[in-house]
C-alpha cells in the first residue's frame, strides 16, 4: 500500500527562532509507519515572501503570525483567499484578541491559535485546517461565541429563512457542526458513515454559500437554529 502524501506546510514568522521552533514540532509528527506526516515545504520572514512562496509552492496550510513586516498577516491571508489558492491559511499570533480572530476568519483564514498552544494542538489544527476543517483556540472560540450571543437579535426578528434550503439531516448535522463536533463524532451520533457526513456538509456550505465551517457556526447562532449554552 502506498504510504500517504505528507501534509505540506509554509511557516511565515518574523523572528527566525519562532520558524525554527515550529519547523522542530511540525517534522516531528509521524505516521503508523515512521514515515513523515507533515514536512515544511518553505519559510518566509515577510508576508511578501510568504505571499510569493504561497503562489510558488501551493503547500497546503500556510501558518502565519499577524505581524510580519511589507505586508501583515492579514494581508497575507486576504491575498491568499482572494487569488483562490488551494491554501488553508492558519493563523498562530500573540495576539489573541477578540477583534484579531474576527479580522482574521474575515480575511479568510480556517484557524487561529495562540503562540502558547501545546504542540499537540498546533498538530491537531494543522490536520483539521488542511482537511477542510476550521479551528479556533477552545479559549478564544468561548469568548467569540458569547460576543455572537450578545449580538444576536431576538428569535423572531432572526432569518431563519435561511435555512430553508436544507433538508432535516442537513439542518441536524449543521447543529452538530455549531457545537464543534467533528465528522466523525457527527458519524458516530448519527449512526452513519463519515463520508456521509462529509456530503452534509458540503451540501450545507454550498446551498447556504458558505466559506467554511467557521461561517456555518455563525450562521446557525445568528439564525437560531443553535442557542448560546444549549
Amino acid at each position: 500500500m502506498t504510504a500517504p502524501r505528507p501534509l505540506r506546510v509554509l511557516v511565515a514568522d518574523a523572528a527566525p527562532m519562532q520558524r525554527s521552533g515550529l519547523r522542530m514540532v511540525l517534522t516531528a509528527a509521524g505516521c503508523d509507519d515512521g514515515s513523515a506526516e507533515i514536512v515544511v515545504a518553505g519559510e518566509a520572514g515577510d508576508g511578501a515572501e510568504a505571499i510569493d512562496l504561497a503562489r510558488r509552492l501551493l503547500p497546503d496550510v500556510l501558518i502565519t503570525d499577524l505581524v510580519l513586516p511589507r505586508v501583515d498577516g492579514l494581508g497575507v491571508t486576504r491575498a491568499v483567499t482572494e487569488a483562490g489558492l488551494p491554501v488553508r491559511v492558519l493563523v498562530m499570533t500573540a495576539g489573541d484578541t477578540d477583534e484579531n480572530v474576527l479580522a482574521a476568519v474575515a480575511a479568510g483564514a480556517a484557524g487561529f491559535l495562540s503562540k502558547d498552544a501545546p504542540p499537540g494542538e498546533l498538530i491537531a489544527a494543522v490536520r483539521a485546517v488542511a482537511t477542510g476543517g476550521a479551528v479556533i483556540t477552545p479559549a478564544v472560540l468561548a469568548r467569540i461565541l458569547a460576543r455572537v450571543a450578545e449580538a444576536l437579535p431576538a428569535p423572531e426578528t432572526t432569518t431563519a429563512s435561511k435555512l430553508d434550503a436544507l433538508t432535516e439531516r442537513e439542518r441536524e448535522v449543521l447543529v452538530h457542526v455549531a457545537r464543534g463536533h467533528s465528522n466523525a463524532e457527527i458519524a458516530a451520533a448519527l449512526r452513519v458513515s463519515e463520508t456521509t457526513i462529509k456530503t452534509h456538509v458540503g451540501h450545507v456550505l454550498t446551498k447556504l454559500r458558505l466559506r467554511d465551517r467557521t461561517q456555518a457556526v455563525v450562521l446557525a447562532y445568528e439564525t437560531g437554529l443553535v442557542k448560546p449554552g444549549a
